[in-house]
């Protein structure tokens, strides 16, 4: 009906409005804006050289690629795909949602849905699963490092599970709504909306926020540390200048070649 449309498009609203306000108070709270523009402002006024548009351009491209895309700054390779799947599944889940709601909401509408929507709708809930679930049980550093059991939760683990619990109530309503099961949906279907509400409305004390601020951090770094040749104070990436040796804190490290061998990636960190 109208109303039920009207309803659910409310509803999405009402979660974008509560993500831009979530992440606004965010950035009032840690000042993450306000560190941003002046690390920007120091690495500018440390820089080499000038880059010109198309170099800056080319340096969002790669960020984009790298990054956010592929997300290739993570070393741990389960790591980095258990990320790929949770993100690229997120943004399927969230993209298939929005159209259907504010295009095929309606009984008629639902109708004529082109197969797409609801087959990325259903295989981006199975990805995100898939790699938060992956996520909780074995990458987590408080389980695989830490010796923490998998139940153990705390603050920082809101993002995490309001996020499982989106995409795992999503599917089992999907499930029983195509059954028609009558009760159980609508039990589902009411478990699936708290999460997603906990989700959107507790931008504020999650990680949810870090999604915003990775692309421009990244971009920053490369424009930074690449391009510009800052190194955020840090020594560079070579100890033949005299001026860089120094740098060191310790003596022993001043003449020491820049390959110490694989230190604390020799082996994944197990001690407990």
């Amino acid at each position: 009906t109208a109303l039920m449309q009207n309803l659910e498009q409310g509803y999405v609203i009402a979660m974008a409005i509560a993500v831009v306000v979530g992440t606004a108070l965010e950035v009032l709270h840690k000042g993450s804006a306000r560190y941003f523009f002046e690390k920007w402002r120091k690495s500018t006024e440390n820089t080499k050289r000038k880059i010109g548009g198309g170099e800056m351009a080319s340096i969002g491209v790669k960020v984009a690629l790298n990054e956010f895309a592929t997300s290739s700054e993570f070393q741990n390779p389960s790591r980095r795909m258990s990320h790929l799947f949770t993100m690229w599944g997120f943004i399927a889940f969230l993209v298939a949602t929005v159209v259907m709601v504010f295009n095929y909401a309606t009984p008629s509408a639902a109708a004529s849905t082109p197969s797409i929507w609801p087959a990325m709708w259903h295989l981006g809930a199975l990805a995100l699963a898939f790699g938060g679930y992956w996520f909780w049980f074995a990458i987590r550093v408080d389980v695989s490092a830490e010796g923490h059991p998998w139940y153990r939760i705390v603050r920082a683990d809101l993002f995490i599970l309001s996020l499982l619990a989106t995409a795992t109530f999503g599917l089992i309503w999907s499930i029983l709504q195509y059954n028609d099961v009558a009760v159980w949906q609508y039990v589902a279907l009411g478990l699936f909306l708290a999460a997603a509400t906990t989700l959107f409305c507790t931008v504020l004390w999650s990680k949810f926020a870090h999604m915003f601020f990775k692309p421009a951090a990244a971009f920053e770094k490369h424009v930074a540390k690449a391009a510009n040749g800052a190194h955020d104070n840090l020594p560079m990436l070579t100890r033949d200048d005299p001026e860089q040796r120094e740098r060191h804190s310790m003596e022993l490290l001043k003449d020491a070649p820049m390959d110490m061998g694989l230190g604390i990636k020799r082996e994944p960190a197990k001690h407990y």
